[in-house]
């Protein structure tokens, strides 16, 4: 049974005093840094508003949060269970090695048990955590130039095929259909925040979410039928532009993106995204705000459906439009990402008004 945690101003004075009472018990997630931490960790505290409180490792995961590299939330974890602490030192020792359920079983752990281990703990199997890594490898060897067999191998796939495989369900199409002329070209694009995918054409941005997204395949299907082209590997000038704007944005530089977009969405639709764009950074909206500002207060369901359906994350930025009660609510690159947008640009609104004030003095 879960141990019941009590209100959030109780965990943060337990945080404070470094309570070794929830040790294993409950875990403190700092928005402002991104990762998550014991009670009893070493480093000097974070101010209350930027805790967030979970009773399992896993929860901290699922919400984005990695683990610290001072207090080692994971470690007593891995301790307690010898499978997790064997694989993932293994994992750490040899990164490329190829893993499979037989592995598993030759070290005398049982795979099934192992499974729950690591979904239980992480969220994700071991194995998903392992072929997670070797995709993104491949699809940085295949952006390159390489063929599909030399990305799979060097990527750590048993076959060529284990690797379509894989592609497969990020992009919905095997490599081995890219010709290398196709209108669409997907690419990565590294941010603080995590990598993201950029897919363009000669005419402009088409899409832009960040890669851990679960409906990124979903998305990147209808894209193709939108287009009616299918998506190859590389780039155009308008993902070089977003990544350049976007490094600029992370560096608190500018809040503004110039990059041509190719938008895919109903006369309505369009219209949300466009008074999205309107939004100062550094300020929020509710669903019934935005529905007013378009001239139809009682659509708040379908401004939160365009909202929903925006494909290009951060230039489009469905990220400021919150609950009416000063909520969240969702968004589909983890709420713990809302948040550190949010805090991100809030700062930029402070630089604005420091220099507007300047100006007038």
């Amino acid at each position: 049974m879960m141990f019941d945690l009590p209100d959030d101003d109780t965990l943060y004075e337990a945080l404070v005093a470094k309570d070794p009472g929830y040790e294993g018990r409950a875990y403190v997630c700092v928005t402002t840094t991104g990762i998550f931490c014991r009670f009893i960790c070493p480093a000097r505290k974070p101010n209350r508003e930027n805790c967030k409180f979970h009773e399992t490792i896993a929860a901290c995961i699922e919400n984005g949060f990695r683990p610290c590299r001072r207090c080692h939330p994971m470690a007593p974890a891995a301790e307690a269970d010898p499978a997790i602490c064997t694989l993932l030192d293994l994992h750490q020792q040899h990164p490329a090695r190829r893993w499979s359920e037989k592995d598993i079983a030759a070290l005398g752990f049982d795979p099934s048990t192992v499974r729950r281990s690591f979904k239980r703990h992480f969220g994700a199997t071991f194995l998903e955590i392992v072929r997670l890594s070797r995709l993104r490898d491949g699809f940085t060897v295949m952006a390159a130039g390489e063929r599909v067999i030399d990305a799979g191998l060097e990527a750590g796939f048993e076959s060529p095929s284990g690797f379509r495989s894989a592609f497969a369900r990020l992009l919905g199409q095997s490599p081995s259909h890219f010709i290398g002329h196709e209108r669409l070209k997907a690419d990565w694009i590294e941010t603080p925040l995590g990598p993201m995918i950029t897919v363009s054409d000669r005419q402009g941005l088409h899409l832009l979410e960040f890669a851990d997204r679960k409906l990124l395949p979903s998305e990147l299907k209808r894209l193709r039928k939108a287009t009616q082209s299918e998506i190859g590997l590389g780039r155009f000038a308008a993902s070089d532009q977003v990544e350049e704007e976007l490094g600029r944005y992370f560096r608190g530089e500018s809040a503004d993106f110039k990059v041509p977009l190719c938008l895919h969405g109903s006369a309505f639709a369009r219209r949300v995204w466009d008074q999205l764009r309107r939004i100062p950074a550094g300020e929020t909206v509710s669903y019934a705000t935005l529905a007013s500002a378009l001239g139809h207060p009682n659509a708040t369901r379908a401004v939160a459906r365009a909202n929903g359906a925006n494909q290009i994350g951060l230039v489009i930025p469905c990220h400021r439009v919150i609950g009416a009660d000063g909520s969240l609510t969702g968004y589909g690159g983890g709420l713990w990402r809302k948040q550190r947008l949010i805090e991100i640009e809030r700062q930029f609104a402070k630089r604005v008004a420091k220099n507007t004030t300047g100006a007038r003095s």
